[in-house]
């Protein structure tokens, strides 16, 4: 076998339809685009989701539901991760740059801390709100839960 010889298996290429090369081709003349109309005109595009006229999907369906544009997202941190950085970076105040540095929240975000877990540790929590039960576990040990306001 030479790169000379090389053929693609039989039946696995097929022509272009070439349109509009004159009669003799067999595809001159509306060059497959049948009689008038739109549709056989250049630069004609047909609209995504048009069905022909009838009703279109996403007029068919209802709409619901609202996005509302005072909500506040908070990225959640858990007791769990608190003493995780407890033990792990030997910390005594958590805050923001602090949970940033160790990824767990990012600069913009506002950050909720959560009573998911159990801290043994006393730390000195900022942030910008906490679960009721979060902040019982925090000053269960000695530690403060405040509140960051802007």
């Amino acid at each position: 076998m030479e790169l000379n010889n090389l053929r693609p298996a039989a039946g696995s290429t097929k022509k272009n339809k070439r349109v509009g090369r004159g009669e003799g081709s067999g595809r001159g003349g509306t060059s497959t685009r049948g009689h008038k109309g739109a549709q056989s005109r250049s630069g004609y595009s047909r609209k995504s989701g048009f069905e022909g006229g009838q009703m279109p999907l996403q007029r068919r369906i209802p709409k619901f539901g609202f996005k509302n544009v005072n909500r506040k997202e908070y990225k959640v941190v858990n007791l769990s991760n608190l003493q995780q950085l407890a033990d792990d970076k030997k910390v005594e105040k958590v805050d923001k740059a602090i949970l940033v540095e160790n990824g767990l929240a990012g600069k913009k975000d506002l950050i909720k801390v959560l009573g998911n877990g159990e801290l043994k540790a006393k730390l000195e929590v900022v942030a910008d709100a906490f679960s009721k039960s979060a902040i019982a576990a925090i000053e269960a040990n000695g530690g403060t839960a405040t509140t960051e306001t802007k």
